[in-house]
């Protein structure tokens, strides 16, 4: 059947103009879209903008002037965000819709969205004391569902991209010092999974990424470990899955101290042993750090049962993470001069100047061992 469509331009009122397009739908309905305009000119563009909308979704165009927020983030997620987003990061946008978003203007029209009702919700969730860095995060989804509904015609503009967002505050960052690391070295011997924080430590990878880790990433003739996936858990619904590095420079080689080579050959000894114990049930997923019968291991499980009780033997702050590990590595090579280049690889940061910036507090130590070396280079000769 073919489709029936008009477009017309109106003045309700002095300087208010309106482009409204009238179409048949995919049910032989009638039905209206209807945009409000600055001009005249503007009113004409958004009819074609209108038409040529109808074209690409085959008549399926959602009305911006009638549909409420929370309908049309259900929309924008499964046709725009989920087919561009790893799974991982579609479900923080979904959770961030769910905890912050929906509940607070969720049934208000897309189109009656205001710049101070996005100003709102960001006070609202700052007097409920979350962070700047989740308000940050919520203003990107906002800003991203909107801007999409710009370009499909339903908005004349982002609403998002008016409000003020909150100054983020750098936290304190938690490392071990050189002393600190080695009594939590001795104190992860004994432990079950002490391999992994020595891991960690000697390599700067993220729990997701040595998590992560299959037979097939270690080189054990050159010692080189390969970051080429993650580990990922999904927050609802269980399960987990391997996912990709956060990323491209994620994705590297790192070389491994001789003595977790060695310790990584002993481990991979005592996981066949535990693979034959298992028979059948062991699961065939070759990760090296798994369960007793080849799974995955909960980071959850393995900070509280395993990190948590070296901490506590080797007399350090309970308030060190096993990420924190990953900044220990950093600060432990930048504050033995070594180039930040070179950390900056290890670590698979997007570029020096994320390593820089983030491990900025090492840098006056830097500058006073290279002043040193100047004086001994330029001014000792000389007297």
């Amino acid at each position: 059947m073919a489709r029936q469509r008009s477009g017309m331009v109106f003045e309700r009122e002095k300087g208010v103009w309106y482009a409204r397009v009238t179409f048949t739908d995919q049910e032989g309905k009638r039905r209206y879209i209807k945009r409000k305009a600055d001009t005249k000119t503007h009113a004409r563009e958004l009819v074609k903008q209108i038409i040529r909308d109808l074209d690409d979704s085959g008549d399926t165009v959602i009305e911006g002037s009638q549909i409420v927020l929370s309908k049309y983030f259900d929309h924008w997620l499964e046709a725009a965000a989920k087919p561009r987003l790893s799974e991982r990061t579609f479900a923080d946008y979904e959770d961030l819709a769910r905890r912050y978003i929906r509940p607070f203007m969720g049934n208000k029209k897309l189109s009656d969205v205001r710049p101070l009702d996005i100003q709102a919700l960001y006070s609202s969730m700052q007097e409920r004391g979350l962070s700047a860095r989740t308000v940050r995060y919520t203003h990107a989804v906002l800003t991203s569902a909107f801007k999409q509904a710009v370009k499909w015609g339903m908005l004349i503009r982002n609403p998002a991209s008016m409000a003020d967002l909150p100054r983020l505050s750098r936290k304190e960052m938690n490392a071990l010092s050189p002393d600190e690391a080695a009594r939590f070295l001795w104190a992860a011997r004994e432990d079950r999974w002490g391999l992994i924080f020595t891991l960690a430590l000697a390599t700067g990878m993220r729990p997701e990424e040595y998590l992560g880790l299959q037979w097939k990433d270690i080189n054990f003739d050159l010692g080189l470990v390969t970051v080429q996936r993650t580990l990922c858990w999904r927050r609802r619904g269980g399960g987990w899955y391997f996912g990709e590095p956060k990323t491209t420079r994620s994705r590297r080689n790192i070389p491994l101290p001789f003595s977790v080579v060695r310790d990584l050959r002993e481990h991979k000894r005592r996981q066949a042993e535990e693979r034959l114990k298992a028979g059948a049930k062991y699961q065939t997923l070759d990760i090296v750090f798994a369960t007793n019968e080849g799974g995955p291991l909960s980071p959850q499980n393995l900070f509280r049962r395993h990190f948590r009780p070296i901490m506590r033997k080797a007399g350090l702050s309970e308030a060190i993470r096993m990420y924190d590990l990953r900044h220990s590595c950093a600060t432990l090579l930048l504050a033995a001069q070594e180039n930040p280049k070179v950390v900056s690889e290890r670590l698979g940061h997007a570029s020096i100047t994320l390593t820089l910036d983030t491990y900025s507090h090492v840098l006056p130590s830097m500058q006073k061992a290279a002043t040193e070396k100047l004086e001994d280079m330029l001014f000792s000769k000389i007297g």
